[in-house]
This record gives C-alpha cells, sequence and structure tokens, in this order.
C-alpha cells in the first residue's frame, strides 16, 4: 500500500511533536526540520516512490538529484542528516522495518573558515546606529551585547531584561536545548544596556497598541518582542549603513568572539563554555582562525617577513 501524503504529514508533524518534547529543539531548527522534509516528500511525490517502502537504491535518486541541482555540499548533507534522522525515529516506532538512509553517505566538503569581523568593522557598526533616537539605542545595545558575549541571534532574541546582572556584570543565556550559561559582559556593553533600558525601552514598549506589554528584552517600534528574523534584519541594516560587506551576519559576530578569545589567550575548553558548544570539536575550528591572524600579524610587522 503506498503511502499517502495525508500519511506522510501527520508522520511529519508527531515527528516534530517528538523533537521539540524530547529534543526540546528551538523553532527556528524544527522549522528547518519540517523544511528538509517536506522538500523530501515532494520529491517522493513526484518522482511516484513510497517513501515508507522504497529501496535504498531509489532513495539514493534523491541524493542524486540534490547534487545535479548543484546544491552546495553543506546544504545537501544537512538535508540528508534531517531525512536519515527522521527514517530511524521511524524505525523505533515501528513504522518501518528498517532504514534504508542508515548507510547513505554524505557529500564530502572542503572545510572553509568562518568569516569574522575587525575591530574596525565592529566599531564602524556601532556607529552607524543614530544615538539620538531610541531605535539607534536599540540596535547600538543589540551589537553591544553580541560582540561581547557571542551569543546567537535566537539566543538573544529570547532574554529578557532580567537575564542581565549589572551588579555582576554578566548576561544568562539559554542555548540549544534550553541549556543555560553565564557570560560576563563587559563595561562599554553594559552601559549601552543601561541607556537602552532607562531611556529606549519603555517608549518603545508604551507603542504596543493593545495587549499585555512584551517581556522581551528588544522590543520593536509596534512594542513588540523582536523575533531572530528581525533582529537579524535590523543587523543586515547596519551593516549596509556601516559600508560593510553584505555577506557579514550576526554569527560573524560569535565567530569574532570566539576568535577574540582565543588570540588573547583563552583555553579551548573556556571558549567552548562560554559559546555553549556541545562538542570541544565544534570549537577547535576557531583555534585555525586565531592562528591564521597570528600568521597575518607575523607577515605585517616582522622585518625579515615576506
Amino acid at each position: 500500500m503506498t503511502t499517502s501524503p495525508e500519511r506522510w504529514e501527520d508522520l511529519v508533524e508527531r515527528y516534530a511533536t517528538w523533537l521539540s518534547g524530547v529534543r526540546n529543539l528551538s523553532p527556528h531548527t524544527l522549522r528547518a526540520y519540517r523544511g528538509d522534509l517536506e522538500s523530501f516528500g515532494r520529491w517522493c511525490l513526484g518522482e511516484g516512490v513510497d517513501p515508507l517502502g522504497a529501496s535504498y537504491r531509489r532513495l539514493r535518486g534523491f541524493f542524486a538529484d540534490l547534487v545535479q541541482a548543484r546544491y552546495a555540499d553543506k546544504t545537501i548533507n544537512r538535508r540528508l542528516s534531517a531525512v536519515r534522522a527522521f527514517y530511524e525515529w521511524l524505525e523505533r516506532e515501528g513504522e518501518i522495518e528498517s532504514s534504508p538512509f542508515s548507510s547513505m553517505p554524505g557529500r564530502k566538503h572542503t572545510k572553509t573558515l568562518p568569516r569574522t569581523m575587525s575591530n574596525e568593522d565592529v566599531d564602524a557598526l556601532i556607529d552607524s546606529c543614530d544615538a539620538t533616537t531610541i531605535e539607534g539605542k536599540r540596535d547600538a545595545a543589540l551589537i553591544e551585547l553580541m560582540y561581547a558575549t557571542g551569543a546567537r541571534i535566537s539566543e538573544v532574541a529570547a532574554l529578557v531584561p532580567a537575564d542581565i546582572d549589572f551588579a555582576l556584570g554578566q548576561v544568562r543565556l539559554f542555548g540549544k536545548g534550553r541549556k543555560e550559561r553565564i557570560v560576563p559582559v563587559y563595561g562599554r556593553a553594559l552601559s549601552a544596556l543601561k541607556e537602552y533600558l532607562s531611556v529606549a525601552r519603555p517608549q518603545l514598549v508604551a507603542c504596543r497598541r493593545e495587549g499585555p506589554p512584551t517581556e522581551a528584552l528588544f522590543v520593536s517600534t509596534r512594542g513588540n518582542a523582536m523575533s531572530a528574523d528581525a533582529l537579524r534584519k535590523r543587523f543586515e541594516r547596519q551593516i549596509a549603513l556601516a559600508g560593510l560587506e553584505g555577506d557579514l551576519t550576526p554569527h560573524a559576530m560569535r565567530h569574532t568572539y570566539a576568535t577574540e578569545l582565543l588570540t588573547g589567550g583563552a583555553d579551548l575548553k573556556t571558549v567552548q563554555e562560554l559559546l555553549g558548544h556541545e562538542s570541544l570539536a565544534t570549537t577547535q575550528i576557531y583555534t585555525h582562525l586565531s592562528v591564521e591572524r597570528l600568521k597575518r600579524a607575523t607577515r605585517l610587522a616582522h622585518p625579515r617577513a615576506e
């Protein structure tokens, strides 16, 4: 019996509920999983493939079509990972006997070093915020906080004012799986946050026309909590105003934070804890960045460098 589209959608929803309840994944990650599984479901429908009854050989066509469509290796591996994890769940739930994706290899790809920003870039970004406006004060506080903590944009969106401890100079962040970590914040960022909270945020909160005031730290001009997407757009807007390269993202600020710490002498384990990485291997890529920065500095400064 061929699996109907409705049956497939029901299984995807059950899986998403399981991911949310058991693995406690963020809404952003759940959307990504759904998108990848829906894409695979559409491929099966278009190719006349029964997703719950097809063989390994038949389903390799999905992989081949992604390659032929010239998707980036990283995108292909992400989609295969999402589908593979889903089939493993289907096997555990007794929906299929065995996963046809268990032995399907991913694409090998060349590792590229993350983009980072210079101190001059960060200064230009902060200077692009109009400090005479409430929006400018908010955006300056946002950028200072990101540079001070290396927080993910989703973590920043989840903050409330009570998460900032001005007395101890630290912020409480909730990472993947709602795992809590405490990150110290330098004085300049705390000053920007104090000004935002005392001057700008109350005016922004007052713009809300109906319903109770938002508890979110960062608030839009309509008085609503700013989502990760909204914060990302503000960041991109300031990147453009500062005249910086358009491919610099909020995550580049996180990469910069990690690289600065390692270049300054912080040990890898400390940086791992500050970033909220589960695995030390994830943090190790920043050692390459810090070494490359030291090499560039040596080439520029050493009298016998060529």
